[in-house]
């Protein structure tokens, strides 16, 4: 199969194209949002091609994969096909609702002709989805391994664009919870948040690694710290459990689903996240053993297999 679609969330991606199909992500001379071709910091296999928006004219095309509302114009002016009447689409959502939450009515609400696919039950949920077909697919992750030391006692936090983001991604938080662990944060545009937190360097360091030394650089913290507020649910997080790190979260958003008990500490209040930081800092061998209980459930219920057999199933019914 041929599957058409845009390089939106290098994370997901790199998890969708692990599949055996043929995967044509639009490339333009300047690799700009609708045009960023491959990958160059995740590792992608070999079947997945960069095509230009001229190629793309004549491309054998057998499901589009929309991730935003102007892809839809956009695939229907470069293929010269309409997704979901003259070529099979489904809209995949990556996030949350965001505004007026309870009265967020989706873009693709009502329609007729592809299927909206979530990635948290969370999001189904608080989604004005209309009358449009909707569907389930929970996040799959790479493993990346074991690789879990916890040798620095310090916490990672990771997030891009933690400055700007705020309260979303609960940056206001990290210096109350840098007073009980010196906290890493790794990501894009995480550049001066020491000195906007107030942190001193030794409180607070920033980073922005490629995704193969992020995971190595992850593991050897102490912990992994989740203090969003409003998202989906962050791969990070996952990532963090497949890793084997302990995990303390706030109780927001699909989290409550994803940190079960005995893999970490979730919880509303800041204090009681504090607390927890504290606990695994100065209980490593506690911090190992939640972390491994972590893995052994993100493996359960994000194991990319399962991940894959679902949009298989999905990708087959949206084409008969």
């Amino acid at each position: 199969m041929n599957i058409l679609l845009w390089h939106v969330h290098g994370s997901w991606t790199t998890a969708f194209v692990q599949g055996p199909h043929t995967y044509l992500v639009p490339v333009t001379p300047d690799r700009g949002p609708d045009g960023l071709g491959r990958a160059r910091t995740f590792d992608w296999p070999d079947s997945v091609r960069e095509v230009t928006p001229a190629e793309l004219a004549d491309a054998p095309v057998d499901l589009v994969v929309l991730q935003r509302p102007h892809e839809m114009e956009l695939a229907e002016r470069w293929l010269g096909r309409r997704p979901g009447r003259d070529v099979p689409a489904v809209y995949l959502e990556h996030n949350a609702p965001d505004g007026d939450v309870p009265r967020t009515r989706h873009p693709c609400a009502d329609r007729a002709d592809l299927t909206l696919v979530h990635v948290t039950h969370f999001n189904r949920l608080f989604w004005d989805n209309g009358a449009v077909r909707t569907a389930v697919i929970e996040h799959g992750i790479v493993d990346p391994g074991h690789l879990y030391t916890g040798v620095l006692p310090r916490a990672a936090v990771v997030t891009n664009e933690p400055i700007r983001r705020g309260r979303h991604t609960g940056t206001d938080l990290l210096p109350e919870l840098a007073r009980a662990a010196p906290l890493d944060v790794f990501g894009m545009g995480t550049d001066g948040i020491a000195e906007h937190l107030g942190l001193s360097a030794r409180r607070c360091r920033a980073y922005e690694l490629p995704q193969r030394e992020l995971h190595t650089a992850m593991a050897e913290r102490r912990l992994y710290l989740h203090p969003v507020r409003w998202t989906s649910l962050g791969l990070s997080l996952l990532e963090a459990m497949h890793l084997g790190m302990p995990v303390v979260a706030l109780a927001s958003t699909e989290a409550v689903e994803a940190v079960v008990p005995g893999t970490g500490v979730l919880s509303t209040r800041p204090e009681v996240l504090a607390r927890a930081v504290v606990h695994y800092l100065n209980e490593p061998q506690a911090a190992a053993e939640d972390g491994a209980r972590a893995r052994q459930a993100a493996l359960e219920r994000y194991g990319l297999k399962r991940f894959l057999d679902d949009w298989e199933r999905l990708m087959t019914e949206a084409r008969s």
